[in-house]
């Protein structure tokens, strides 16, 4: 029957609209309210009866825009986007990462592989103070990637560090894909933070091992610094630079972070804290002036915009595609898996993972996870290791050649010198890694739900 068609069409007609390159936004809602027009109007004027075609007479004037409107305006947890890109670019302006990596390089810098092995610190550090991975991934290869390959580095290995490490804000809390993913999913974002918590550590600590190991192995591709080398930071005593560098961020961080762990702030009251308190690091730092602040508000503006501007043309198609249907459609076939629950798991992260080649974790997040979340459920998954495990996937498929947006970014501050298959030859162990850890979180929940039930 014609209206059991509707859902696939809807969800084609989408299709059709982002492989055109149409705006995400603009490409879901308009659809929606095509489909809406086609069931309320089209179709039943073609003498086609509809079984819920009255109900889209009323969703024209009453359903959608209640939707849309509930959807932002009565979700708190969603205030916290704004409050921790603001956090996230005033750090980013202040110079914490060039201090983080002068600073990392002299602590390292004469160890073989030891200036990685700083980018992975200072990509970790940069991911629970800013979380901002396009700003990450663009600094550490303006800053750090000269410095590698002036003395020897290895291509491959220089340019998968820095991606690979620049991505860590995607996993490591206070993450804006966390914060997503709990409002989609109706998980507690403070629960979802803890959870996150030791995967993200894990997956950081494995990259240093994977350095480590090919210093090893191959000397000359991960040399250590001469003695004397003029790129190691500032001079002055190394406890100063330290003290100076890290223990304010940290400390930021840890207050930001702590509050949530142990129930004294939402993770919304969290982010405010912590955008007051980059004001605070910025003017101490005498990086806090008025132009940095229309930046850095201007930045925010656009982001939170376009988050939220997402959310209006997914609400808009959620509805209309689970008014015809759609839901129970998409139900019904991944519950029909052979396998069950392994068939399920592997099939949805698969779907992400592919995804991720053309959409950013927004869109993904927003299109797909509504639709499996009610599945996973019903085979009793927990959904903060559910979402936790969409999370690290969504890290994974950002760095998948050859559409990874990290790649992209670091393509555009990388030297013409370096070929862009080195780039895609250097990310492919760091893909590896976290596809490990999905296997990891897979096989050991307890890696996600240990954490979260010593704070409960």
């Amino acid at each position: 029957m014609i209206y059991e068609l509707l859902p696939l069409a809807m969800f084609a007609v989408l299709l059709v609209f982002l492989l055109s390159g149409y705006p995400v936004a603009f490409a879901l809602a308009g659809t929606g309210l095509l489909f809406t027009l086609i069931a309320s109007d089209w179709l039943p004027g073609l003498g086609i009866a509809l079984p819920w075609e009255p109900l889209f007479r009323v969703a024209r004037l009453s359903i959608l825009p209640q939707r849309v409107y509930g959807s932002i305006m009565d979700n708190y947890t969603l205030v916290a986007v704004p409050f921790f890109i603001f956090m996230g670019s005033m750090l980013e302006r202040s110079g914490l990462a060039e201090d983080l990596l002068q600073t990392m390089g002299r602590l390292f810098g004469r160890l073989r592989g030891g200036l990685a092995v700083s980018v992975v610190l200072v990509g970790m550090l940069l991911a629970a103070a800013t979380g901002v991975v396009g700003a990450s991934v663009v600094t550490m290869g303006v800053l750090a990637l000269p410095v590698m390959l002036k003395y020897g580095y290895d291509q491959r290995l220089a340019t998968g560090t820095i991606a690979a490490s620049g991505t860590l804000g995607q996993i490591i809390p206070p993450s804006i894909v966390l914060i997503i993913l709990g409002d989609q999913m109706g998980v507690n974002v403070g629960d979802l933070f803890v959870g996150a918590l030791i995967p993200g550590l894990l997956l950081g600590i494995a990259y240093v091992a994977w350095i480590a190991l090919v210093a090893w192995r191959r000397p000359l591709a991960a040399p250590a610094l001469p003695e004397g080398a003029d790129d190691r930071g500032p001079a002055g005593p190394l406890w100063l630079a330290v003290l100076r560098c890290l223990v304010p961020p940290l400390a930021l961080v840890g207050a930001v972070l702590g509050t949530i762990f142990v129930g004294l702030a939402t993770p919304t009251e969290a982010g405010a804290m912590g955008a007051f308190g980059a004001l605070l690091l910025a003017l101490a730092y005498g990086k806090l002036s008025r132009g940095s602040l229309l930046s850095v508000s201007d930045t925010t503006v656009r982001l939170t915009a376009m988050v939220f501007t997402i959310l209006v043309g997914a609400t808009v198609f959620a509805t209309v595609f689970s008014a015809m249907g759609g839901q129970w459609l998409v139900e019904d076939f991944l519950l029909a898996l052979p396998g069950g629950e392994t068939s399920f798991i592997l099939f949805v992260m698969l779907t992400i993972f592919i995804l991720g080649f053309f959409l950013d974790f927004i869109e993904i997040t927003f299109i797909v996870v509504p639709l499996v979340t009610p599945i996973a459920e019903s085979f009793g998954l927990s959904p903060l290791w559910f979402a936790v495990l969409i999370a690290m996937n969504l890290q994974a498929s950002f760095l998948t050649p050859p559409f990874g947006f990290s790649l992209f970014y670091l393509r555009g501050v990388t030297p013409d010198a370096v070929p862009t298959r080195a780039i895609y030859a250097g990310i492919l162990p760091y893909i590896g890694i976290q596809l490990l850890m999905l296997v990891l979180i897979v096989a050991f929940p307890g890696l996600v739900t240990w954490l979260p039930g010593l704070a409960g």
